[in-house]
């Protein structure tokens, strides 16, 4: 099989893991019937309160990901789970932030910590220091997912930074799955843009999915995404809705694309490195 059809849900998850996890068994239950043989959740998707360390779960092993085994054995379907906050053995007031993918076996196959924190000094004197509160990961995955092909797998705020997906790609990686939880102001001039690039620029498909609603910080701005290697949106969440959508995956297009464009194999690795170019010295 080269040729399914992938799920992105959409969720609005609040403070309340139980009334979460049974909207997401309900989507997931959803997206089996119309025929999804991949579905991605989104970030932090069991749990979005102010509590969030004390919420954290084992990854695999926890709540959250025995309950989303059993949903993946019983639809028969692979899973990326999207993203938990996960106990941290060394520092349990600061959790990691872990996607993970689950077989349709029920096996946890993969999980990956969210590598890039969102820490910053705005010019107004405004700080933000996520990693204060989340611990930061220290490795890129990949994993290969039965038939539904070899996923690259990154979390929000990773999508700015274009040579982790870059390498991802080179890794073998046919689709990025990414569960987010993207802010409506900095979603509406960048969310799309983004996205759209990591696919076009690495030839492999983008499935985005988004939290939406009022959350403790922030507005979150939905519009989950499914794109194409060539940057082609194939499907679209709104902006305020709770939901799924789908398109095709077709395996062989990654390979037809890249066949087209060459652009990994292209790359300048003579070349590639920093130099210190300072006019002047």
């Amino acid at each position: 099989m080269t040729t399914y059809l992938a799920a992105a849900i959409q969720m609005d998850t609040g403070a309340d893991v139980a009334v979460n996890l049974g909207t997401a068994a309900s989507l997931i239950a959803e997206a089996a019937r119309h025929g999804a043989k991949l579905a991605v959740l989104p970030e932090t998707m069991n749990y979005l309160g102010r509590d969030f360390a004390a919420k954290a779960e084992a990854v695999p092993g926890g709540r959250t990901c025995r309950r989303l085994a059993e949903l993946a054995r019983q639809h028969r379907m692979w899973l990326c789970g999207g993203s938990i906050y996960e106990r941290n053995a060394q520092d349990s007031a600061r959790p990691f932030n872990t996607a993970f993918v689950i077989s349709p076996e029920g096996e946890c196959t993969a999980s990956y910590s969210k590598l890039h924190p969102f820490d910053v000094v705005l010019p107004s004197g405004v700080t933000s220091r996520e990693t204060d509160q989340v611990c930061p990961g220290d490795r890129i995955v990949t994993v290969q997912a039965g038939e539904t092909g070899r996923l690259g797998l990154a979390v929000c705020y990773d999508i700015r930074f274009g040579e982790m997906f870059r390498l991802m790609a080179l890794a073998g990686a046919q689709l990025f799955v990414i569960p987010a939880n993207f802010t409506e102001g900095t979603g509406k001039l960048h969310w799309e843009v983004l996205l759209r690039a990591r696919a076009i620029e690495n030839e492999c498909y983008v499935i985005a999915a988004d939290q939406v609603g009022k959350k403790p910080r922030f507005t979150a701005y939905g519009h989950s995404m499914i794109i194409d290697p060539r940057g082609r949106v194939l499907a679209e969440a709104g902006g305020s809705e709770t939901g799924i959508i789908y398109a095709p995956v077709d395996l062989d297009l990654v390979q037809r694309v890249r066949h087209e464009t060459f652009t990994l194999p292209n790359r300048r690795t003579d070349i590639y490195r920093l130099e210190d170019r300072t006019e002047g010295k």
